[in-house]
Formats: structure tokens, sequence, C-alpha cells
């Protein structure tokens, strides 16, 4: 059953407009309430609304555009893997961004979650303050993929060019080479502070062209351009070396 909450109206240092909103899709309310009880115990996030399947999930969705979908995979009905591609592919929810938390960190299912566009891939076991940041993370536009999850996953799983977009591939030549160089380093599952560390620049340098990558490659997020960045070929050359130097 689909559930709505109320907004807080909470502020807080982040945004100082509003909390981040969030929904909550598990079949399990058991879980549902504990994750709703620890993420409105914070000052900047508020849950707006809960879903028990992938379909209420969607619909809660594109009512409530909240910030960040909390979403399960395994659920009656339509499953997380599938309203996960249908919130991505919705332009009116692309400020939505799909959080993956699940009980089945396989590489399949990263790889899936990853193409259908989610953001952030996580096990079940991660503590509150590894929720609450991840939250936070996702809802700031970073990718984020649990230890379990990381750089050999997706380049086994993203190097095979399988679904690769053509249009992505003819992208790829309007990037600079600087701005391929960051691209293929941010698929490494480096952070702008790492990069900029190894290539000497400030991590506004570093920001700055990982933005524009991500605009010229219609990239919603990171995790979106570490996708694209493997299946058109372009981190391949990195894919046996996670920490290039």
């Amino acid at each position: 059953m689909t559930r709505d909450v109320a907004d807080h109206g909470q502020h807080d240092d982040r945004e100082a407009e509003r909390p981040l909103r969030v929904v909550l899709a598990d079949d399990q309310a058991l879980l549902r309430d504990a994750f709703r009880t620890l993420l409105d115990s914070t000052d900047d996030i508020t849950v707006v609304g809960e879903a028990g399947d992938g379909e209420e999930a969607v619909e809660l969705t594109r009512r409530t555009h909240p910030d960040v979908v909390v979403m399960d995979i395994q659920m009656p009905g339509m499953d997380g893997l599938t309203a996960t591609s249908q919130i991505c592919a919705d332009p009116d929810l692309r400020a939505s961004r799909v959080l993956i938390l699940t009980t089945y960190e396989t590489d399949e299912y990263v790889a899936q979650a990853l193409r259908a566009g989610a953001s952030g891939f996580i096990g079940k076991g991660i503590d509150a303050d590894g929720l609450i940041d991840a939250v936070r993370t996702i809802a700031d536009g970073d990718a984020l993929l649990s230890p379990a999850a990381t750089r050999s996953l997706v380049t086994r799983f993203l190097a095979t060019p399988v679904d690769t977009a053509p249009r992505d591939v003819e992208r790829l030549v309007a990037l600079t080479p600087r701005e391929r160089e960051m691209v293929a380093l941010v698929a490494t599952g480096l952070s702008n502070l790492e990069i900029a560390d190894r290539m000497y620049v400030s991590p506004f340098t570093v920001r700055a062209h990982v933005q524009r990558a991500m605009t010229k490659l219609e990239a919603r997020d990171r995790a979106q351009l570490v996708a694209i960045a493997y299946q058109t070929g372009l981190a391949r050359g990195l894919a046996g070396d996670p920490d290039p130097g």
C-alpha cells in the first residue's frame, strides 16, 4: 500500500529552502518503518512517501517528485529494476535519483541497476550512518556503489558494449582530451578530490570538467557517466587498473 507522508518543512544547511525529500520503496513494511524512522530523525532529510511495489513507487515518484527514491529490487508485481528504468526514463523526473538498497548485491543486479539509470547501489547490511550518507551523496549528484559492487563489477559488466547506444559513442567526439581523461578517472571510482590530487588541479576544476562532460553526454549523474564510459570503451584501457598511475 502506498503511503504519503506530509512534508515536515524543515530547513537545513545543505539546501536552505527545504530538506531532502525521499520516497521509500520496499515490500517489507517493517523495513520501511525502520528506514523512515532513521531518515526522519535527521535535520536535512524527510520521507515524503512509501510504496510496497514498483508500480506504486513509480506513481508516487511522479506525484511527489522526491530528491531520492530508495528502491528495493525484489518486490511483487513490478520489480525495482523495472521501476527504476521507468523513473529514470521520465524527463519530468530528471531531478529524482534512485538509490538501490537490496539484499542481493550480485554482479548482474549491479549492472542492470546502473543500466536502468540508478545513481547508487548498496546492501541492506549498511549501517545507519551509511544509509544517511548514501542518501545525501546521491542527492548531490554523485554515484555510489557499495564495497561489494565497485570497480571490478563495473569493469566486468559495463565494459561489454552490448547496450552501447551509438549516440553515446558519437557524443564522445565532443569531449576535449582533458574531459575524456577526467571521465575515465571517474569511471575507476575516484572522487573529485582524488582526481584533483592525481592531476595536480583543484577539485573545482575537476568538477567543472566532469559537469561539462555530463552535459555533452546527456548523463543524468555520475553513475550514468560511469556506465557510458565503460559501454563506449572510453574507460576500457583502465579496466584492469582501478588506481591508474
